[in-house]
Formats: C-alpha cells, sequence, structure tokens
C-alpha cells in the first residue's frame, strides 16, 4: 500500500513513523505533505519522499490518502486530494471532530473512507487506534487497515460514528490527562521533600510498572488497588482525598464531558 500522509505534526510523525519502523510501510511507498520547513526536514530523516504542497498523481500514486490535519484547516486544504480519489485512492482521517459524511460531501459517496482517533503513543506502538469505515469501503480494504492500524497500538472498531466523539474524549485526549498527573505526582514529591530528578523518576516509574500491572487485563483496576492498600496504612491515607465524595472519579467524569463536548462543536 503506498501512502499519501497530508501534514505531519506530532500525531501524523508519530503514525508514520510507527508504521516505518515496524516494517507495515517500506519508506520507498510513503510520502508527506508538509507546508513547514522544519516538519519536512523532520519527516525526510525518516526516508520518505517530502512536498511543500499537494503533488499530482504523477508525481506519487498513492492507494491511502491520510489526512493528519488540524480540524479548523480541513475544508481548504483536503480538496487538494481530489485528484488522488478520483483516482481510487482511500481517505484516511485522523482528525478530531471532523464526522465521515464532512469527507463524503468533498470526495464523493464511493470513495472508502476510513475514520481513525489515535494517540501519541501510537509512535512506540503502544496506541489505542479506533476506527470506523464508511460502506464503500470494502472487506478487503478494513483488513488492510487494521493490519496498518495494529503497527501502532491495540485496534477497536466502533459500532457508530456516535461513539467517536466518546473515544476522542478518552483514549484521544487520555494521554495528556496521564502527562499531567505526572506533572502533579512529580510536584507532590518535591514538595513533600524530595529532589526534582528523584520525584520525576520516582512518578514516571510508578505510573510505568502500574500500568504494565493493569494492561494485562487479568485484574480489574479495583481489585490492583484493593491489593496495594492495606487498612489504616500510608495508601489508603493518599486515596482518602481522592476517593472521599468521589472526588477523582467526578473529576474525570467532568474532563471526559468537557473533550467530548469539544469533539461535537468541532463535527458542526
Amino acid at each position: 500500500m503506498r501512502i499519501l500522509m497530508v501534514g505531519c505534526g506530532n500525531m501524523g510523525f508519530a503514525v508514520l513513523k510507527a508504521w516505518l519502523d515496524s516494517g507495515a510501510v517500506a519508506a520507498a511507498d510513503a510520502a508527506v505533505v508538509e507546508p513547514g520547513d522544519a516538519g519536512r526536514e523532520r519527516a525526510a530523516a525518516l526516508g520518505v519522499e517530502t512536498f511543500a504542497e499537494a503533488p499530482s498523481p504523477d508525481a506519487f500514486t498513492a492507494d491511502l490518502v491520510v489526512l493528519a490535519l488540524k480540524p479548523q484547516i480541513m475544508g481548504d486544504a483536503a480538496p487538494a486530494y481530489r485528484s488522488f480519489t478520483d483516482g481510487g485512492a482511500a481517505i484516511m482521517t485522523i482528525a478530531a471532530g471532523l464526522p465521515i459524511r464532512f469527507y463524503e460531501a468533498m470526495f464523493g459517496d464511493n470513495t472508502p473512507i476510513i475514520r481513525v482517533m489515535p494517540n501519541t503513543p501510537a509512535a512506540i506502538g503502544e496506541g489505542m487506534m479506533a476506527y470506523i469505515a464508511n460502506e464503500a469501503t470494502t472487506s478487503e480494504m478494513v483488513d488492510q487497515i487494521r493490519e496498518l492500524l495494529k503497527a501502532n497500538g491495540a485496534v477497536a472498531e466502533l459500532a457508530s460514528e456516535e461513539q467517536m466523539d466518546a473515544v476522542t474524549a478518552i483514549s484521544g485526549s487520555g494521554p495528556a490527562y496521564l502527562f499531567h498527573f505526572l506533572e502533579a505526582l512529580t510536584a507532590a514529591g518535591e514538595q513533600i521533600g524530595l529532589e526534582p530528578d528523584l520525584a520525576a523518576l520516582l512518578a514516571r516509574q510508578t505510573v510505568l510498572g502500574a500500568a504494565k500491572l493493569a494492561a494485562d487485563g487479568q485484574t480489574e483496576p479495583a481489585e490492583l488497588r484493593r491489593q496495594v492498600t492495606s487498612p489504616n496504612g500510608t495508601t489508603a491515607a493518599g486515596l482518602a482525598p481522592m476517593m472521599e465524595g468521589d472526588r477523582l472519579k467526578s473529576l474525570m467524569r467532568e474532563a471526559a464531558e468537557a473533550a467530548k463536548r469539544r469533539s461535537v462543536e468541532l463535527s458542526r
């Protein structure tokens, strides 16, 4: 599959890098469109061909055009790739908010369109890739896309596009929530007497190890929490301010609802 990546910001670069590193895509079969000099240089370092603006299909033949653009500029920039879809290329979009119907209006109902919500750990093959395809996408194409996305991490097909706003709020935005938690945990360590470097190391490794314990799926997070919490012990004392009145759960629900609302707004 020959792939044209349109936009090579942090997310586009993360997704493409994992495809190349895993061997799912050969560098000779990939190209990037990126107007910024720094972005093109970063993409070129991966060994792919680069363009400052939309090339013609004669300059680069693509089976899949990946739109990794900000939703605010998608309407202006994406139509330049109609010549590719007219020639049979499929569209994959990793932009938040914009529904499949937006792309069908632009490229036609007969164009295969796959909407994907990735997250930044996709760069190291530990991402969460949720997708849904339109009716023009064949089962063979869906299978190809699933195999491609596996290079980025876990893959889930959604039952309906309406779920995408919630997915965006949880796995799409979720890494930022965790990174902020790491910031807060590190700062707390400093405030109770640890050197900054030591506080950062303790926070990072603790989150990494805990995540790996939870990731095998053999034990529910609530049970893992109970296992490490001795009655009247230090962990119980630390958890009390978070759990009293479902304080942390309420905060996370507010965060998820705010992110979901913004995703819905972007789709209008």
